[in-house]
């Protein structure tokens, strides 16, 4: 099975607008419709569905009993620094 990506437009009614023509066959086509990064979600219901799906990662780990425990973990920032925390923690624990 061969996917495309391909670029449209919700209209007013609520309609979805293909800008791009694309050669197939005619035929059913299964569609899956994600907003633009900068688009704005105006519905709660959408904002805690998708906050929701966040919540969930991916994490493969042999040790079965962690899976759930991985998955409801945030990620690391990205400007974490691992040397700054151990010494925080240690400062603490030795009260320094």
């Amino acid at each position: 099975m061969q996917a495309y990506k391909l670029r449209g437009k919700i209209d007013e009614a609520g309609n979805l607008v293909v800008l791009e023509s694309l050669d197939m066959p005619a035929g059913d086509v299964e569609i899956i419709v994600w907003p633009v990064a900068d688009a704005v979600v105006s519905s709660p219901q959408l904002v805690i569905q998708s906050e929701e799906a966040n919540l969930k990662r991916k994490v493969k780990t042999k040790i079965k009993a962690l899976q759930a425990w991985f998955e409801n973990t945030q990620p690391v920032p990205p400007d974490f620094d691992a040397e700054e925390a151990r010494w925080e923690a240690l400062k603490e624990k030795h009260k320094l």
